[in-house]
């Protein structure tokens, strides 16, 4: 899912990278407001826990490749606002040390996994577990998370390819991502409906389980906390 270096146009990048920076400034004055010592070094570990997993670049027919990604663990566990910025760390780190992801698409790459997704998961999960304090509505709203969090990442990923033909062609001749949205939006919705959200569900469901087992307190989405 990591956009490399011309596959979107400046029309694209170029506002995402905006839009990206804005709610980046806005998680950075969320936690400096809310972040404690002993939330501190979580945050560390759900950046290295993020890149650790989406190094594994899985190739699927078609010629894209797909992940997980951990947005949707590190999200219930400390809040959209970390897993923003935890992530946002993880996928620069990997665009300019490692070339995985392009230079000009980290503004894209950061809001389709570092914005969409948290977000994504966190509605789903209050959703889906209403005012449920355990069981089965609890777990299922955890695998829901995970699972439509990186779908609906892949969607927003795919909308961006598939757009590149409208917006920057020349003489009918796209210039970058020559796929419109009819073959992107299949390739990349389909291999995550039905292999990575599975594999960023059950993530999600095994990873939180064991917290509220060991330190129910100190998952986020289980106190009254609000975004």
């Amino acid at each position: 899912m990591h956009i490399p270096d011309g596959y979107l146009s400046p029309q694209t990048y170029v506002p995402l990278y905006a839009v990206f920076a804005g709610f980046l400034a806005a998680a950075l004055r969320k936690l400096r407001k809310s972040l404690s010592s002993k939330t501190v070094p979580y945050l560390g570990m759900a950046a290295a826990f993020s890149f650790l997993i989406m190094m594994f670049n899985v190739p699927i027919p078609g010629g894209t490749t797909g992940h997980a990604v951990g947005a949707g663990i590190v999200t219930l566990l400390l809040g959209p606002w970390v897993a923003m910025v935890s992530v946002s760390v993880a996928l620069i780190i990997q665009a300019l040390i490692f070339g995985d992801g392009g230079i000009t698409a980290i503004g894209a790459n950061c809001f389709n996994m570092a914005v969409v997704m948290p977000f994504v998961a966190l509605w789903v999960f209050k959703l889906v577990r209403g005012k449920a304090a355990g069981g089965w509505r609890v777990s299922a709203a955890a695998f829901l998370s995970g699972y439509l969090g990186l779908v609906a990442a892949s969607l927003v990923t795919a909308v961006e390819f598939g757009i590149q033909p409208l917006i920057a062609s020349e003489g009918g001749k796209p210039l970058y991502a020559p796929y419109g949205l009819e073959i992107a939006v299949p390739v990349m919705t389909v291999e995550h409906l039905v292999l990575f959200g599975i594999i960023e569900g059950a993530i999600t469901l095994l990873v939180l389980r064991y917290f509220l087992k060991n330190d129910p307190e100190s998952v986020y989405v289980m106190k009254e906390e609000r975004v």
